[in-house]
């Protein structure tokens, strides 16, 4: 994830959950399926904004909110992208395998172009899918997991894999790099309380992990309902209604077969709806909550979990990087 502060309950759907998921699967008990690598991705945070000034301290507010929704460093480490000089290496190598008018074919680029209404885009933005593909390879990531939205910057990966194997082998022939798998997320992006795009701090549309009950109600009270739905005992359509999404995801399974009934009936108001919908996703934050204070006061303790996974982090990229020396005759 890029650093660009507090995370917000979209980050969490549509990408950690999944991370804690894959993190605790396991064949057997203490036996586990995935051994995960969690970045912090302060070079492509450059790409969208050059001042610096936060960037350590929303790197270290990534690191609460991970920690706070499960992550365990002993088992997953999580480290910044600068602090593994690797990265910008691989990223050199690796720009020489593809062509600036594939890049310029990536949609993912278009559509952040549109979105923050960039007027030209730079070498560092164009390119910063093959950054990515360093990010994976350098620690030989077979699964990515990722939302849709993501599955060109993979497909570009894969590419960039297939280039280097077919030109550059290890001992015995031996191919560097495995062609990495995408694994999407199970839950739907969730969309911002105004219903119209995605989660968005900068759109002024997030409720974050770290939001309190209070902030939590205040914020849902601005969330986009229905439009035909304007007295409270006018019926409505759930599947057009924002809240009515969240629901879904953070009420129980009964409460949400109220509130649908409820809605469609007329028999539930708007604003009682949102109160519910507000408890529900309080409820769910509450031991996040209470895990990120607990990290937060001990901000020595965070800042040594940070140095002893990019210490694990280095010595990987550095095993991979004298792989890739060797293959293609370096030194």
């Amino acid at each position: 994830m890029r650093p660009t502060g507090k995370l917000h309950l979209g980050h969490y759907t549509g990408a950690l959950e999944n991370w804690v998921a894959l993190q605790n699967e396991q064949t057997l008990p203490g036996n586990f399926v995935y051994q995960n690598y969690h970045l912090i991705a302060d070079y492509h945070a450059l790409t969208t904004n050059l001042e610096t000034g936060e960037l350590y301290q929303n790197s270290i507010d990534t690191v609460l909110d991970w920690l706070a929704a499960g992550i365990d460093p002993e088992r997953s480490p999580m480290f910044r992208q600068s602090q593994v000089k690797a990265h910008a290496e691989l990223f050199l190598i690796f720009s020489m395998l593809i062509t600036t008018a594939r890049l310029e074919r990536n949609p993912g680029v278009k559509d952040q172009v549109r979105d923050l209404d960039i007027e030209s885009v730079h070498y560092g933005h164009l390119g910063y899918p093959v950054l990515q593909a360093a990010d994976i390879l350098l620690y030989k990531g077979e699964l990515v997991p990722i939302g849709e939205d993501q599955l060109p910057h993979v497909e570009i990966t894969r590419e960039i894999t297939r280039k280097f194997n077919l030109h550059f082998s290890g001992a015995n022939n031996t191919r560097i790099f495995p062609e990495p798998e995408p694994k999407l997320t199970k839950f739907a992006r969730l969309t911002g309380l105004d219903g119209k795009a995605k989660m968005s701090k900068s759109l002024g549309n997030s409720i974050l992990l770290s939001d309190a009950p209070d902030a939590v109600m205040t914020k849902m009270r601005t969330a986009v309902t229905d439009p035909a739905k304007v007295r409270r005992n006018d019926p409505g359509n759930p599947d057009i209604c924002t809240v009515y999404h969240y629901h879904t995801k953070f009420s129980t399974a009964e409460m949400t077969m109220e509130v649908e009934a409820g809605c469609r009936s007329g028999a539930l108001g708007c604003v009682d709806c949102k109160k519910m919908c507000a408890g529900s996703v309080s409820t769910f934050l509450t031991p996040m909550l209470e895990r990120r204070e607990q990290f937060a006061a001990k901000p020595e303790l965070v800042k040594e979990i940070l140095t002893d996974s990019e210490a694990k982090a280095n010595k990987v990229a550095a095993a991979t990087m004298q792989e890739v020396h060797e293959a293609m005759r370096f030194g």
